[in-house]
């Protein structure tokens, strides 16, 4: 509970927290420590008046928090209740886009990321991938096996070229890591959507994206890291070149009356 405390910077100031707010987080503190897993039934709520001391309304605006948090289910009739729910890795990157929003992230800002993690992740990827694994990174590599034709095609190929990026996160041992790159290149494959990023149809864009890439397959399969990180470094590195060069024009062509 004192590490909690420690790691929780609202908690040293209760007063300007809500009793419901608190009492759900007693009630996650509680859970953890009884050591409940996903699908668990929490106590009735007679039983959380009971434990917590508090009144039915508190109780039942704390279990409404911990549920819009995604961390209580709750299903009614025979053999329904409360129960422990854990939160899915894509309602925490929808949440954490939600908080990103109305903030004016930049490519520089994501690729100042990308370029300090992602060479990492595929360097301690190398040598560990399964052959259905690697089947699955060259089958997205496949869906782009040519260049588009069509503004609608192009952006098909920048999602699914991203989508290649968030399999490999998929695959990270540490799931914090993962977790980060796989949320980067979620919020640029929307950012590309809704800026048009995708307009016109960059040829060199494709070719030499999905050169790394193939070359990266090819270094994790062979187990060389070093290799596998600097491929990624190189990618990266172009990518952003190309990818401003790409919102530079579609800026330009927006304010060309």
């Amino acid at each position: 509970m004192k590490n909690r405390e420690i790691f929780d910077g609202d908690k040293a100031a209760p007063a300007r927290r809500s009793r419901p707010v608190q009492v759900a987080d007693q009630i996650k503190d509680w859970v953890v420590e009884q050591g409940l897993r996903m699908g668990d039934r929490l106590p009735s709520e007679a039983e959380l008046i009971a434990r917590f001391a508090m009144s039915k309304g508190t109780i039942r605006e704390a279990m409404r928090i911990l549920e819009a948090q995604g961390l209580v289910k709750t299903r009614t009739g025979p053999g329904g209740g409360s129960f422990v729910h854990e939160v899915s890795g894509e309602r925490a990157r929808a949440l954490l886009g939600n908080y990103f929003y109305f903030r004016d992230l930049t490519l520089k800002d994501i690729y100042q990321m990308r370029r300090l993690l992602e060479p990492e992740l595929v360097a301690s990827l190398a040598g560990t991938l399964t052959a259905e694994q690697l089947a699955e990174l060259e089958t997205v590599i496949a869906s782009y096996d040519a260049p588009s034709v069509t503004v609608d095609e192009e952006r098909e190929q920048h999602v699914a070229s991203l989508r290649f990026h968030q399999l490999l996160a998929g695959f990270a041992r540490n799931e914090l890591l993962g977790f980060v790159i796989g949320f980067m290149a979620q919020i640029l494959s929307d950012l590309t959507v809704y800026r048009h990023l995708y307009a016109p149809p960059n040829r060199e864009l494709w070719q030499r994206g999905r050169a790394f890439q193939l070359e990266l397959v090819e270094a994790l399969r062979m187990g060389d890291a070093d290799r596998a990180r600097q491929v990624m470094a190189d990618h990266m590195a172009t990518a952003e070149s190309l990818m401003e060069g790409q919102e530079a024009l579609m800026l330009k062509r927006f304010l060309t009356p």
